[in-house]
């Protein structure tokens, strides 16, 4: 799980181009942006790390569905509503990150009528399993 959020933390500060200079010239170090203890991470021996983008048009959802693993998104650009079973629909600006919970049945919205939404999401998981099972 620790490669899990330090490859997750490297990737979006690459992604993101949040970064600060330490004290030493030419010497970079990551931003913390979102940090979560997570349940339901694979635990077989050989695991797949994915890094998804999405472009969400103004009005665009998501399918219902569920993550097998937990997802962390991050939001490039517009404001991404996801809203999880259970819990009260939550709205994620630019800049910030989210955690998607393992077989919880969600959706996300792009509720604006002008702006794109765009994503990344970090993805850690058994060998071959799909990123998403769809609901009907």
């Amino acid at each position: 799980m620790r490669l899990y959020v330090g490859v997750a933390l490297v990737l979006i500060s690459l992604v993101a181009g949040s970064s600060s200079v330490a004290q030493d010239a030419g010497v970079t170090e990551p931003t913390k942006l979102f940090e979560k203890r997570v349940a339901g991470m694979p635990k077989t021996e050989l695991q797949e790390i994915r890094v998804l983008t999405a472009t969400l048009k103004p009005g665009d959802k998501t399918a219902l569905h569920t993550h097998k693993f937990p997802v962390t998104v991050y939001v490039l650009e517009g404001a991404f509503t996801v809203e999880m079973e259970g819990r009260r629909p939550k709205t994620v600006s630019a800049g910030y990150a989210f955690m998607e919970r393992p077989n919880v049945p969600m959706t996300g919205y792009n509720r604006s009528a002008t702006d794109p939404v765009r994503l990344v999401m970090f993805y850690v998981s058994e060998p071959d399993t799909p990123f998403m099972d769809p609901l009907q």
